[in-house]
């Protein structure tokens, strides 16, 4: 798993590289539906990531958000699920939340993770196992018992329509771009928790999962689940990331929201 995960690091940081090439630079976006652009950014450093990995491990499957899908992979043993370039909105907008998320599965389950922020320079990775370090330290969930006064990052959309102000006063939410971001915030200890009731891509979480799931958290989809990826239909219902020691109170919130 050790040289598993350094190429996998080795490749985010070289599409974190073709991004930071974009940003804030001129670039054609491409509208995939709302609130869902395409880049050439995005482009660039799926190309990267599919020579890297996918051509150094042919005989592992291959999920990727800006791929053409190819249900082979359902047949593999490993599975590597990418998204280049999570947080697209957040790129086109200059607001530096977004990564490059690579998750590599085995008989679906997630077993490793890298989330890279090419801006910020921060790196989130580690296999279940093995822990996680976070730029190169290592890192732990936080130690925070319980519900009250946990930080949550969340969603600025969810958090303009005012899904957060029934527990104002309970938790501290953080609006944060990228959904892989924010896993990675979790695994590092910087939040207790993440969650949405709304559905999520399997490319959106995978990594993420991975990297808290090393980092000695727990993660669920929204009905408390473990999530089995690499499946014909990658969209999972809600997202529940934690530091373990929270996670059946924000799985009520998300039964609540």
């Amino acid at each position: 798993m050790h040289t598993l995960l350094r190429t996998a690091v080795d490749a985010a940081r070289e599409a974190g590289a073709a991004i930071r090439g974009y940003y804030k630079d001129s670039y054609t976006v491409k509208d995939k539906g709302e609130d869902n652009p395409l880049t050439d950014a995005d482009l660039a450093a799926n190309a990267i990531l599919e020579s890297r990995l996918r051509h150094t491990h042919p005989e592992f499957g291959w999920l990727s958000e800006e791929s053409v899908d190819d249900p082979v992979r359902l047949g593999r043993e490993w599975a590597w699920i990418v998204d280049p370039l999570d947080g697209t909105k957040e790129f086109t907008l200059g607001i530096p939340e977004f990564v490059v998320s690579i998750g590599l599965v085995h008989h679906g389950v997630a077993k490793l993770g890298v989330l890279y922020n090419p801006i910020k320079d921060e790196l989130f990775s580690g296999f279940v196992g093995g822990g996680a370090t976070f730029n190169g330290q290592p890192c732990v969930v936080s130690p925070h018992p319980e519900l009250q006064g946990a930080r949550v990052v969340c969603s600025r959309t969810e958090m303009k329509k005012g899904m957060f102000e029934r527990w104002k006063g309970q938790l501290t939410p953080v609006p944060v771009g990228s959904v892989a971001y924010k896993f990675g915030l979790v695994a590092a200890g910087q939040a207790e928790a993440t969650f949405t009731p709304q559905p999520r891509n399997e490319w959106d979480i995978c990594g993420g999962v991975a990297v808290v799931l090393a980092a000695g958290g727990r993660s669920s989809n929204g009905v408390g689940e473990e999530y089995r990826f690499n499946r014909p239909n990658p969209l999972h219902i809600g997202v529940a990331a934690t530091n373990g020691h929270v996670h059946e109170a924000i799985l009520g919130l998300i039964r609540e929201s």
